[in-house]
């Protein structure tokens, strides 16, 4: 079942869809492509939202807070680079907080859990080497 909605096609597929093989064909990537091997600025100064730098970035449900973030950030002109774009990038962010398997973050729980680990674990080491030179 599929309809149009503005310039989207929604599409809903069935349990039987995902069971089915994928009759896809991957296509080679287009050599007369003008945004394949631009980079992330085209000559022109505008941004490339097809750059595969972005790695997909720019699409998905967080598509639009990333590309005006981006945007803001890009054409800033404050002394501080982007200073300007606090509200875009609050934006984006709490958007992704909304999908984290989309988007992970890094969770700073474990960062300090893995710290505290490393620095346990380095007395006991130091503490085996002074036994080890005490028993040579």
């Amino acid at each position: 079942v599929s309809y149009m909605v503005g310039k989207d096609r929604i599409i809903f597929a069935t349990k039987e869809d995902h069971e089915t093989p994928s009759s896809a064909e991957l296509v080679a990537d287009d050599p007369d492509d003008p945004y394949e091997e631009q980079g992330l600025i085209l000559p022109n100064g505008d941004i490339n939202w097809n750059c595969p730098c972005l790695g997909g970035m720019a699409s998905g449900p967080c598509g639009e807070q990333f590309k005006s973030a981006f945007s803001c950030f890009h054409y800033s002109t404050e002394e501080i680079k982007g200073s300007d774009c606090v509200d875009q990038f609050r934006a984006m962010q709490e958007c992704m907080q909304k999908y984290p398997d989309l988007y992970p973050q890094e969770d700073e729980n474990e960062e300090k859990e893995k710290t505290s680990k490393d620095l346990e674990a380095t007395p006991m080491e130091a503490s085996a080497a002074k036994e080890e030179m005490a028993s040579s």
